[in-house]
Parts: structure tokens; C-alpha cells; sequence
């Protein structure tokens, strides 16, 4: 039995966070079976192409074999007009869908109606509360304070996996004030096994990692906007005089605006400090679908997109 002793995994999600996880799980903790969900068809062919670029750069950089590339791409098995219920026998599941509450609630209400109830359920989310998507993971109708509504709640955990997922080094482990021991360790291991540092957060809006940046990118676009200094004036500093790989700017761009934008409002609502208020310009850039480098043009233009 593996530590964490998952051998099949589900995936709710075929974006690049989702695609992402599913590889590093096939590839680095070669989970026997890596299931993958998504509900829009074009996400899922998406995602399965570029699991298969990334995994012919590694080949081609010698990273990994041939025969390493095919077996890992063969674990990953795409579910689809099953939805949720093509998850029901996993060892744990992973939900890597956009940074929206009520979505994630639901979610997990269909994985506690669907999935094994000693089933681990994880949620990618990258600064929404871990304690509400556990309270939504109890079967309607049971009590959250009853020996079912206890382990139901108690198996659901915070695994907050960084973009580009297959070679950033960090997942952030945050327990929720129902999760289990139990839990935690596993999720741990099974992080661990996909070649991670984990670090552990409380349940607390924004966790550590986007407590400290999301603040950092709206203070930038803030003198973006009062006009404090150029955008490549304000990228140029922080990348040449903190020695950052690249500047606020541009990370909001890769992370996405409307991401940001998402995990500012979670950040403010679940504070009520005004420090935290989202600066103007970063909702008008949303409003416009400006959105970075996904739609092609955000703080900078992108032509690949």
C-alpha cells in the first residue's frame, strides 16, 4: 500500500491547474489511475494536449524517458458524460474549478452524494475558506455535529497546488477546522509522492501565499493607475531591485485578472479591512474581459494567446 494510499484519483477540472495536478500525479506519484473531468469537451482536449506537450518537452530535454512519457500519459483516463459520477470509486479527488464559493459547494455536495465516504476530497482553491466547502460536503439532511456529519466534513482539506503546476515546488496544505488528522497526513503524502514542499496554512482568507501577494499585485496596479510610474517602470523595479523573476504586472497577467480580481474580493469580504479593497482599474480591466495572458491582452498583449 502507498502511504498516502491512493490509487485512483479523481480530477474536477481540465484547465491548466487541473491538467497540471493530473500530470504530476500520473507522472511523479504514478497513481495507477488519474481520472479527469471536466464538463466542457473543448477544456478536455485542451488539457490533454497540452499534458502531451509538456510531456514531449521532458523527453525531449531528457528529463524523462519515452517509455516514462507513455506510461504516465496512460494513466490518465478522461471521464465524461458521467460527470461526478464517473468519480464515485476514487481514493481521493481533487477540485481545481475557477475561485467561485458557491460553485465549490456544490461541487462538493454532489462529491458527498456520489463518492465513497472514506473518499479524501480536496479542494486547488487558492484563498476561499476550506471550512465552508467542508460544512458543504455533509449529505443534506445530517446534523454537522453527528458522528456522519463529523467524517463526512472530516475528509475534505485544502491542497492549494501553484501554476504551472508540473514545476513550481510548493503546495500549500490547509485543514479546514473539521478536517482530520488523518487527512492531513494523507494529503501530505500524496503531495510529497508528486515531488512537492508542502507548507501548512490556517483556514484564513487568502492562506499565507495570497494573504501576502494578492495585496502586493493590487498595491502595483494601484500606482499603475495614480500614475506612480509606468507599467515597466513598476515591473523593471521589482524585477532588477528585489530580484523578482518577473514584475507584479506581469504575474497578474499570468495568474489572471479575473483570478486576482476574485481572490482580492475573498480577501476583502473575509476581512472587512479596507486594505484589502480591490484597486479600481483591476475590476474595469475584468469588466473589459481584459483578462492577461489567457485572453490575449491584459496589462501587457499577448499574440499567442
Amino acid at each position: 500500500m502507498l502511504a498516502h494510499g491512493i490509487k485512483t484519483l479523481g480530477v474536477l477540472g481540465a484547465g491548466q491547474m487541473g491538467t497540471g495536478i493530473a500530470l504530476v500525479a500520473a507522472l511523479r506519484a504514478k497513481i495507477p489511475r488519474v481520472l479527469l473531468h471536466d464538463r466542457d469537451p473543448a477544456q478536455i482536449r485542451s488539457g490533454l494536449s497540452l499534458m502531451d506537450k509538456l510531456l514531449a518537452k521532458d523527453v525531449g530535454k531528457g528529463r524523462i524517458t519515452e517509455g516514462e512519457a507513455k506510461d504516465a500519459r496512460g494513466r490518465v483516463v478522461v471521464i465524461g458524460e458521467e460527470g461526478v459520477k464517473g468519480l464515485r470509486d476514487v481514493d481521493m479527488v481533487v477540485e481545481a474549478v475557477s475561485e467561485s464559493l458557491p460553485l465549490k459547494q456544490s461541487i462538493f455536495a454532489s462529491f458527498a452524494a456520489e463518492l465513497r465516504p472514506d473518499a479524501i476530497l480536496a479542494s486547488n482553491t487558492s484563498s476561499i475558506s476550506i471550512t465552508k466547502i467542508a460544512a458543504a460536503a455533509i449529505p443534506q439532511g445530517v446534523s454537522a455535529a453527528s458522528a456522519e456529519g463529523i467524517k463526512s466534513a472530516g475528509r475534505v482539506v485544502g491542497l492549494h497546488f501553484f501554476n504551472p503546476v508540473p514545476v513550481m515546488k510548493l503546495v500549500e496544505l490547509i485543514s479546514a477546522l473539521q478536517t482530520t488528522p488523518e487527512t492531513l497526513d494523507r494529503a501530505r503524502a500524496f503531495a510529497g509522492a508528486c515531488g512537492k514542499e508542502v507548507t501548512t496554512s490556517k483556514d484564513v482568507p487568502g492562506f499565507v501565499s495570497n494573504a501576502l501577494l494578492m495585496p502586493f499585485i493590487n498595491e502595483a496596479i494601484m500606482c499603475l493607475e495614480k500614475g506612480t510610474a509606468t507599467r515597466d517602470d513598476i515591473d523593471t523595479t521589482l524585477k532588477l531591485g528585489m530580484n523578482h523573476p518577473m514584475g507584479p504586472l506581469q504575474l497578474a497577467d499570468f495568474i489572471g485578472l479575473d483570478t486576482c480580481l476574485a481572490i482580492q474580493q475573498t480577501l476583502y469580504d473575509g476581512t472587512r479591512d479596507s486594505k484589502y479593497r480591490p484597486c479600481v482599474l483591476l475590476e474595469r480591466m475584468v469588466d473589459a474581459r481584459w483578462l492577461g495572458k489567457k485572453s490575449g491582452r491584459g496589462f501587457y498583449v499577448y499574440d499567442d494567446a
